[in-house]
């Protein structure tokens, strides 16, 4: 059993073994979904390099962040209908919590998204995460439905 530092750190870089180890931990539900609120949170945060001068600080890292909580919800809940559902393998069985610990972790590299409140660096930062997230979160769902190909 490895700490929540190396899990961040094991998910971020896309170590198959850490999204085994999340899955199998039914403990690793509270991590999860804590790294889903500090993602969230520094994609509040960084959005607001965005943000023209003047602009209101703390309503906009309380919107990105609702609005990035919120997107990674509606993608939990579209990887559940789709890969469980509609496109399983023979090897697929849906758990729920399988399923939201992997995608959970697979938020980890959205964490970095706090370097967007330097202006220069929002763009750059908000497009390398978010393709970081999205291979983040293949390997993530390859792992909790038990995907071969």
């Amino acid at each position: 059993m490895t700490t929540f530092p190396h899990r961040l750190m094991g998910a971020s870089v896309l170590d198959v073994a850490t999204y085994e180890e999340v899955e199998a931990d039914r403990g690793a539900t509270a991590q999860a979904f804590l790294v889903v609120l500090i993602s969230s949170l520094a994609g509040g945060i960084g959005a607001t390099g965005f943000a023209r001068a003047g602009a209101p600080f703390v309503g906009g890292v309380f919107f990105w962040s609702a609005i990035s909580l919120i997107a990674w919800a509606a993608w939990a809940l579209l990887v559940f209908e789709i890969g469980g559902r509609l496109l399983p393998e023979p090897e697929t069985r849906v758990d729920v919590g399988e399923l939201l610990r992997t995608i959970g972790f697979s938020s980890a590299p959205g964490m970095l998204r706090i370097f967007g409140i330097v202006p220069e660096l929002a763009l750059p930062v908000f497009i390398l995460t978010t393709v970081w997230m999205l291979v983040a979160m293949v390997v993530a769902v390859r792992q909790a439905l038990d995907y071969r190909s």
